[in-house]
């Protein structure tokens, strides 16, 4: 594939000796550790790098940590608006949920939020590309497919489109949004059944201060690890979204990889986003030490 029409064998053994394709698996992927560790040898000793995951085979001398670092931001992007989407729309929900249990109301929200955890990202993807992108596209504006970053016409300046997000952050907040609300409401009833909180209502207190001083911190506790969860993945799940959208992503970028059979991009990604992963899960265990001292105290014990 990479040799195209130009394929003949010594071209071909010329090719597996660049990559080390004629090296034994076990070598081969001795030499994919060895450069990705930090400290690695060199003819006059060691040295001191960043980790190399090697280079596209369908991009010829373009490094997989430059591939990367122009999509990823774009997957971090897209992953921090339908987060933000679903956290604003989640809390007031949750919470309306929970005050007004055994309604109308509340039975309304549990089945717009079972709706939302229940479909898959990729049919809702085509449902809202079809729905908003195509069908009403008179009305809402929205285009179809694009990205946040492009240059003009000319090839010069970059512009901002903000309004290509709006698709894909929809889409992709949509499953995040059904779960918060659900841990919302039922935190919320936590805090709601608590001895203080009807301490707090003999005392006069209104349901928007026991709201706004009480339950907001603590139901929101719980939620900074589904936060955390579902954070690290609309990192790595946004694949059907942003091949959906033609969103240039981490995601959309694994996906040509595979097309084309790009095994060091995508071992690449994979490897990237793992360690996205971890790293996320050490801030939320801070966080959480931090909004609920309990915590801190109860580990240190």
């Amino acid at each position: 594939m990479m040799l195209d029409q130009r394929e003949d064998p010594e071209q071909l053994a010329l090719l597996r000796q660049q990559y080390g394709f004629d090296q034994p698996l076990p070598v081969q992927y001795g030499r994919y550790l060895m450069h990705l560790s930090p400290v690695r040898p060199t003819t006059d000793g060691w040295t001191l790098d960043w980790p190399d995951l090697q280079t596209s085979y369908q991009r010829p001398g373009t490094s997989v940590v430059d591939l990367l670092a122009a999509t990823f931001p774009n997957t971090l992007l897209l992953a921090v608006l339908s987060m933000v989407f679903a956290v604003l729309l989640s809390i007031p929900l949750g919470i309306a949920s929970a005050l007004y249990i055994g309604t109308w109301w509340d039975r309304g929200i549990a089945f717009v939020s079972t709706l939302g955890m229940a479909a898959p990202s990729f049919l809702v993807a085509i449902l809202i590309a079809w729905w908003l992108g195509f069908a009403w596209h008179d009305w809402t504006g929205l285009p179809l497919t694009g990205n946040f970053r492009e240059l003009d016409d000319y090839g010069e300046s970059m512009h901002l489109h903000w309004k290509h997000a709006v698709l894909p952050a929809l889409t992709l907040g949509i499953r995040p949004l059904g779960v918060l609300i659900q841990m919302m409401r039922s935190s919320a009833l936590d805090v709601l059944a608590q001895d203080y909180i009807r301490t707090a209502r003999a005392k006069g207190v209104t349901t928007a201060g026991l709201v706004w001083r009480h339950v907001l911190r603590n139901a929101f506790n719980p939620l900074v690890t589904t936060l955390s969860g579902w954070f690290a993945g609309l990192l790595s799940g946004a694949v059907f979204v942003e091949a959906v959208f033609g969103w240039n992503g981490t995601g959309k970028l694994m996906v040509d990889a595979l097309n084309g059979r790009d095994l060091p991009v995508i071992m690449g990604c994979v490897l990237f986003l793992s360690v996205v992963f971890v790293v996320l899960q050490a801030l939320v265990d801070a966080a959480y030490g931090f909004l609920d001292p309990r915590a801190n105290r109860t580990f240190t014990a």
